[in-house]
This record gives structure tokens, sequence and C-alpha cells, in this order.
């Protein structure tokens, strides 16, 4: 099972882009973020005729996370538990109904700027929100995903600049501490596993030659449950999309499971 990972940044604005990724990868199951449209905006026919059933949370102009699969599924959570006036559509999971099923969680995680701001105890609380999710998500004993954009740069290594994010919330200590304590609950980092090269990056700002000067980082992740790592296989992380027309400034990774 080919599980993607890829924030859009306006599925409507790149559709022509997101379609021909989509017709040239053929991922079995594909986790957006950042569609930035209402569920009746989402473009579903040409998708659809792909041959994926389509999930979506969105919202109107911002956030918004759908997952597409061409196996059955069925929607667990639109919204992420743990704060009833959370308006922000930012989490979807989904049970993937395969012979071997996975469950997966696709999920837009806070920007958090600026700093010292309450978008920034925001981004935290969050996190801790996902932490105590992933925590009762492992009390199930099964193959689970929790991909997404993390907007988290965990290490210096995941940027080619380290020094130039000091100022900002993906690299301050608090975001990373949180990080770890979500993976050190015994999620696995599919790029860890995958033994992926130093300097695989997922996000090129669309600013100051970013792309050009390779000065990236990688924030999009694919968090697997024990169960899942044992099937895990392979990772690509699909640099090219940032060449192509019209491009999102994040590229798509993806995993491949042992069905």
């Amino acid at each position: 099972m080919r599980i993607a990972t890829w924030n859009v940044n306006s599925v409507n604005a790149r559709l022509p882009t997101v379609l021909a990724w989509l017709e040239a990868a053929q991922p079995d199951v594909v986790c957006f973020q950042e569609i930035k449209c209402v569920d009746e905006k989402f473009p579903r026919e040409p998708i659809e005729a792909l041959g994926y059933n389509i999930e979506t949370h969105g919202q109107k102009t911002y956030n918004g996370v759908a997952i597409l699969s061409k196996l059955p599924m069925s929607v667990e959570r639109r919204g992420l538990p743990g704060d009833d006036t959370d308006e922000q559509a930012r989490y979807i999971e989904a049970l993937i109904e395969a012979p071997r099923p996975v469950r997966v969680g696709g999920l837009y995680l806070p920007n958090g700027n600026p700093i010292a701001t309450e978008k920034f105890a925001y981004k935290l609380a969050w996190f801790e929100r996902l932490r105590r999710h992933a925590t009762d998500l492992l009390t199930l004993e099964e193959s689970f995903v929790l991909c997404g954009d993390y907007n988290v740069i965990p290490m210096p290594e995941d940027a080619k600049n380290p020094t130039a994010w000091t100022g900002d919330a993906l690299f301050q200590p608090e975001s990373r501490a949180a990080f770890r304590a979500l993976k050190y609950l015994g999620l696995a980092d599919a790029h860890e596993i995958g033994n992926e090269p130093a300097g695989t990056y997922t996000f090129w700002d669309y600013q100051a030659g970013a792309w050009q000067r390779d000065h990236g980082i990688r924030i999009d992740f694919h968090l697997l449950s024990p169960q899942a790592a044992d099937r895990f296989q392979s990772i690509e992380t699909h640099r090219d999309a940032r060449d192509m027309e019209k491009p999102s400034d994040h590229v798509p990774v993806v995993i491949d499971l042992a069905d």
C-alpha cells in the first residue's frame, strides 16, 4: 500500500499539477493538507475519475484536509479530539479497508508564528492533543500512520540553513520537544527507518530563491505505529514536484507498506 502526504497549498489553484502527480505516482492513499476550500468546493469529479474515494474536512480560505483512497475507507474522525471549541480544519482520520487494514490520520499542525502570541500557544496545545490521541491509538495495537505537515524542524540537519530559522516557531525548543514527545511514544519516523539521505527536504519557501538555492527544510512526516513499522518497505520524497508547473511549496512524500 502506497500512502502519500502532500500539503498542496490550495487544491483548486493547483489542480492540474495535483492531477498530473496523482496519475504519475499512483498512490493508493493520499493525505492532502491546506486544501483551502469548503467540502462542497473540493474538485471531486476529476479526482474521482482517477479512481479515488474522497473524504474531506474543509474550511473556507484556510487550512482544510482530505484523504483520497483507491480502497474502501470509513472516516473515523473529522477534527482532532481534545478541544470542542477548536474550529480549525486540521485533522481527518480514516480506516483504509484493505485485507490488512491501515488507519491513516492526515494532519496539518499549526504554524505557530509569531512566537509569544496565542498562535504559538495554540500550536503547542494542538501538539499535546495529538500526543494524547496517538497514545489512545497505540492501545488499539493496530497499523496506523499519522502523516502530514507537522510544521516543525526536528533537528538542525533538517534545514539547509538552520540559523535562518532560530526565530521561527518551527524551530523553537518547545516545538521540537513536542515532536520528540510524540515520537517517543513508540512511533517510527519513516524518513529515519527508510535511511533517506541528509538534505532530503520537503518544503522550500516561494521567497528569496529558496528553491533555486535549495534552502529547504523537512517538515512533512509519516509517523508509524510499531505494527505499521513492521510492514514498512520504502519511502520516496518527490522533490521533482517542486519543479512542476505552478507547484506547491511542499512536495509529496510517499511510503510503501507491505500488503
